[in-house]
C-alpha cells in the first residue's frame, strides 16, 4: 500500500499549525468577548468589582482573603483602565487564556495528538467556556485552579525522577487553592485520592525525601496561616467551606438550581448559566469516553474524571455555583469519547491510510457544526433568551455615552449600584448621590437610575435599554429655579 507522503510542510507541522490556530482564535475570541455577548454587567459582577476595589495591603492581616489572587488581579485592571466593561472582565479573560493553555496541554499529555487537538477545540471554543473567561467573577477559579493541579500532578506522575521543581510549584498551587471557596474539599480530595490510588501512592514513595519533606511543609504552612486567619476573623471559614444552614432538602434544591441550566433546553428559572450549558453532542461524546474508561478504570486519568464528577455533584449540593467544575471533567470524557471513535475507525482500516486519513473530513464537518453552534447559540442567547438576558445590564455603558462631564447621578442608596458606581466617582468625574435631598438647590441637570416618583424637575429625556424588562434605564431631568421667569422678565427690561 502506498504511503502517504510525510515530507511536506503541511503533514510534518500539522498539529504544531493546529495548534497556533486555535491559540490565535481563542486569544481573538476571549479579548472580544466583552463586545460579543452578554454585553453588559450582572449583579455577581459588579459585586464581585465592588469587593475588589475594597481590598487595601492589611487585607491578608485583616482576614479578607476569600479570592484574593483574582481580586488583586481585578483592582489592578480597574486602577489602571477605569471602571468600564473591560476592566472588570480582563482577569477572567487572562486567567481564561491561561486555563485555555492548561486545558490544551493537559489533554496533549494524556492523549495523542490527533485526540488531543480535536478535544483541545471542543473545549476552549465552547460555550460554557466562553461563559467562564467571559465572567468579570472569580467564578474561573473554581476550573482553573483544579486543571492546573492536574496538569503540574501529570508532570509528576507518570516519570522516573520527578522533577523537585514540580513538586514545590505542585504545594504552592495546592495552598493558594484552598483560599477559593470550597475548594479546600478539593485539596482533600486531592491527597486521599494520592494515597488511595496505586500509581499515585507508588509515585509519592519514589519522590525524593527533601522535595517531599518541603512540599509538606509548605501545605501545613498555609494550613496554619489559615487557622491564624480564622481566628482573627471566624467567618472565614464558613466562607471557605460553605455548608451554611446545611440540610438535606437543601442539599436537593441546591442540586436542582446548580445542574437544571446545564442540560434542558429551556431552563424556567432565571440564571446567568445559558442553557443548555452543555451541547446534546459534547454530553453523547462524555458518555461515549466513560464507557470507553471502565476497562481501564484504575489508571489515574480514567478514573480522575469519573472522581471529578462525583466530587462536582457533592459540592454541588452546597454550593451551587460548583456545579461549573464540571467542564473539567467532561473535556477529559470527551477526548476519551473521541479516542474511542478514532480508534474504532483506524482498526476498521489497519492498511489502508487512505481510508484513516478520510476519517478527517466526517470528524472535522462534525466538530465543526458542534462549534459553530456552540458560538451561535452563546451570541444570541444571551441577546434574546429572557431568563439569562435579563440577569445583565448596559448602564455603565449609558452612563458613559449620555452624561456630559461632572454630571450627577441618582442611584437607589440599598442597591448594589450604589457601592458600584461609588467607584465611578472615584475614577471620573461624575459625582454620585443616594437621595433627592442631597440635591443642591443651585442644580440645574441630573440623572436617575430608573425611575424615582419623588425626583423634582421635569424630565428632558429617558435612555432605554433592550437588556432589561424596565427598559426606561436612565431619566434626565432638569430643575426650573424658583426666580428663573423674574431673572428672564428684569434681562428684557
Amino acid at each position: 500500500m502506498k504511503k502517504v507522503n510525510s515530507k511536506s510542510f503541511l503533514y510534518r507541522y500539522r498539529f504544531i499549525v493546529a495548534y497556533f490556530l486555535l491559540g490565535a482564535t481563542l486569544i481573538g475570541l476571549l479579548f472580544g468577548l466583552p463586545l460579543l455577548t452578554p454585553a453588559g454587567l450582572s449583579a455577581d459582577e459588579m459585586e464581585s468589582a465592588v469587593h475588589s476595589y475594597d481590598l487595601h495591603f492589611n487585607s491578608i492581616y485583616d482576614g479578607d482573603i476569600i479570592n484574593l489572587p483574582y481580586r488583586a488581579l481585578q483592582k489592578a485592571s480597574i486602577m489602571l483602565f477605569g471602571l468600564n466593561l473591560y476592566s472588570i472582565k480582563l482577569p477572567s479573560m487572562i486567567i481564561g487564556v491561561l486555563l485555555g493553555v492548561l486545558l490544551i496541554l493537559l489533554l496533549n499529555r494524556w492523549f495523542k495528538n490527533n485526540v488531543a487537538i480535536f478535544a483541545s477545540i471542543l473545549a476552549v471554543l465552547s460555550s460554557s467556556f466562553l461563559y467562564l473567561a467571559g465572567s468579570g467573577t472569580p467564578l474561573i477559579m473554581l476550573v482553573f485552579w483544579p486543571t492546573l493541579l492536574l496538569w503540574l500532578g501529570s508532570k509528576i506522575q507518570g516519570v522516573t525522577k520527578p522533577k523537585p521543581f514540580y513538586c514545590f510549584v505542585f504545594a504552592i498551587m495546592l495552598l493558594l487553592s484552598i483560599f477559593t471557596p470550597h475548594l479546600i474539599y478539593l485539596a482533600i480530595f486531592i491527597v486521599l485520592f494520592a494515597l488511595v490510588h496505586p500509581h499515585l501512592r507508588f509515585t509519592i514513595k519514589t519522590l525524593p525525601t527533601f522535595p517531599l519533606i518541603t512540599t509538606i511543609l509548605i501545605i501545613l504552612a498555609g494550613l496554619g496561616a489559615l487557622c491564624m486567619n480564622a481566628i482573627s476573623k471566624p467567618e472565614v471559614i464558613t466562607d471557605l467551606l460553605l455548608a451554611k444552614d446545611f440540610s438535606l432538602t437543601q442539599f436537593i434544591d441546591n442540586l436542582q438550581v446548580a445542574f437544571l441550566p446545564f442540560f434542558s433546553w429551556n431552563a424556567p428559572l432565571e440564571s446567568t448559566f445559558l442553557s443548555p450549558f452543555i451541547g446534546l453532542a459534547s454530553i453523547t461524546l462524555a458518555i461515549i469516553g466513560l464507557l470507553s474508561t471502565t476497562k481501564g478504570f484504575f489508571a489515574s486519568r480514567n478514573s480522575i474524571a469519573s472522581c471529578l464528577i462525583i466530587f462536582t455533584i457533592i459540592l454541588s449540593g452546597l454550593n451551587p455555583d460548583s456545579s461549573i467544575l464540571i467542564l473539567l471533567p467532561m473535556s477529559i470524557l470527551i477526548a476519551h469519547g473521541l479516542r474511542y471513535v478514532v480508534n474504532k475507525w483506524y482498526d476498521l482500516f489497519p492498511e489502508n491510510p487512505y481510508a484513516r486519513i478520510s476519517a478527517a473530513f466526517p470528524i472535522g464537518l462534525f466538530l465543526g457544526i458542534m462549534i459553530y453552534g456552540g458560538i451561535t447559540h452563546f451570541i444570541y442567547g444571551y441577546r434574546y433568551i429572557p431568563m439569562v438576558a435579563n440577569e445583565f445590564n448596559n448602564d455603565l455603558q449609558l452612563i458613559y455615552a449620555n452624561l456630559p462631564e461632572n454630571g450627577i447621578l441618582l442611584v437607589p442608596e440599598t442597591s448594589v449600584e450604589a457601592d458600584f458606581y461609588r467607584i465611578l466617582e472615584d475614577s471620573t468625574s461624575y459625582k454620585i448621590l443616594t437621595k433627592t435631598t442631597d440635591l443642591a438647590a443651585s442644580q440645574v441637570n441630573y440623572a436617575t437610575l430608573g425611575h424615582w416618583e419623588d425626583a423634582p424637575g421635569e424630565v428632558k429625556r429617558i435612555i432605554t435599554s433592550p437588556k432589561s424588562d424596565n427598559s426606561d434605564r436612565i431619566y434626565m431631568y432638569t430643575v426650573k429655579q424658583p426666580n428663573q421667569e423674574l431673572v428672564k422678565e428684569e434681562n428684557k427690561e
